[in-house]
């Protein structure tokens, strides 16, 4: 049976961090999050005093991307990030030594595929009606995104490969310009993106949405010296984010959650609450999240960009949530069993 590693002190792989490179104090955590509805839990927790409440001090530091974000945490700026499983094992084969603790968004625990929260959206005079209808048509798409891997496996369901589309590398704040401008016939985006292209772009609508093709998840990491060197702190950051994402979940909290996410990132309340119908946030880890990522790694090696399978162990350590389950299993209530 698989086994994720519960606590393994291991050693910062000198390619990747050293201990003079922290960003942070001895008192306080940088933390990269996505400036998107994705990070709504380390926004409450910023605003609502759950960091602080559970004895930890923290900045909040906002990027476009996941690929920032993890160049962040490689350069040393954060102490803790996330990145998506459907790009991260590509880099922990290259080298990256990080250690994945708590969840970020994604519903991995309960399920190895979910993605509802991307869609490919065409233009109103594109002629595109079905997936099969993008050969030959210019696809907008965040190269090396989860967008990105899912447009790969949903022209494969059509039997229609990469080289049959003009695939455009679009960064997501970009995305509804230029299907707007015509730059593109059909883009593929995730919330808050989807949500301002229906309302921006005249005639613009959905193709396709979700279909369990990929699974949008991330999960907050830091190196090992990081994550190891004051297992403490570690713990009472892990505490605050399970206790964030169990606010965020509430339906009781939708509208002052809503408001908090306006504070931190470019996003209208109205965005944000769109949003939140289809971002998923458990911060659990457990069996079935090791599958997740085992099927992550899967596609990425069909697609070329990763060479054999990653062991999920070496990444994810579920010993400081599975802490936080067993003192405080209210915030957990409403999930699933899951794994």
């Amino acid at each position: 049976m698989f086994k994720i590693r519960t606590g393994l002190i291991v050693a910062a792989a000198a390619i990747g961090f050293t201990a003079s490179g922290f960003a942070a104090s001895a008192q306080e955590l940088v933390v990269g999050a996505a400036g998107n509805p994705g990070g709504l839990a380390v926004f409450v927790a910023q605003d609502k005093g759950f960091f602080a409440k559970n004895g930890v001090d923290v900045k909040v530091e906002i990027r476009n991307t996941g690929s920032e974000l993890s160049k962040g945490l490689r350069a040393g700026e954060f102490d803790f990030a996330p990145a998506a499983f459907t790009n991260l094992p590509a880099a922990l084969e290259r080298g990256l030594n990080v250690r994945g603790i708590v969840g970020y968004v994604g519903a991995a625990f309960e399920k190895t595929t979910a993605d509802e929260v991307v869609a490919l959206i065409a233009s109103k005079d594109s002629g595109i009606n079905s997936v099969a209808d993008l050969k030959g048509k210019k696809v907008g798409v965040t190269f090396g995104s989860t967008g990105d891997l899912w447009l790969l496996q949903a022209l494969k369901e059509v039997g229609l490969g990469r080289n049959d589309i003009d695939r455009i590398n679009t960064r997501p704040p970009s995305l509804v310009s230029v299907l707007d401008t015509g730059g593109v016939d059909a883009i593929v985006a995730w919330e808050p993106f989807n949500f301002r292209t229906l309302k921006k772009v005249a005639g613009s609508r959905i193709i396709k949405r979700g279909g369990d093709l990929v699974c949008f998840c991330a999960y907050l990491h830091g190196n090992p010296d990081t994550v190891y060197g004051d297992e403490e702190k570690t713990q009472k950051f892990v505490d605050a984010i399970a206790e964030a994402a169990a606010y965020v979940r509430n339906p009781a909290n939708r509208e002052e959650v809503a408001e908090i996410g306006t504070r931190f990132v470019n996003m209208t309340k109205e965005e944000v609450l769109a949003g939140l119908d289809f971002w998923v946030y458990d911060p659990r880890i457990g069996e079935n999240t090791a599958k997740a990522f085992r099927k992550s790694v899967e596609l990425l090696i069909e697609q070329k960009k990763m060479k054999t399978q990653y062991d999920p162990a070496r990444y994810l350590d579920s010993k400081f949530i599975r802490s936080t389950m067993k003192r405080h299993p209210e915030w957990f209530a409403d999930l699933g069993k899951g794994s």
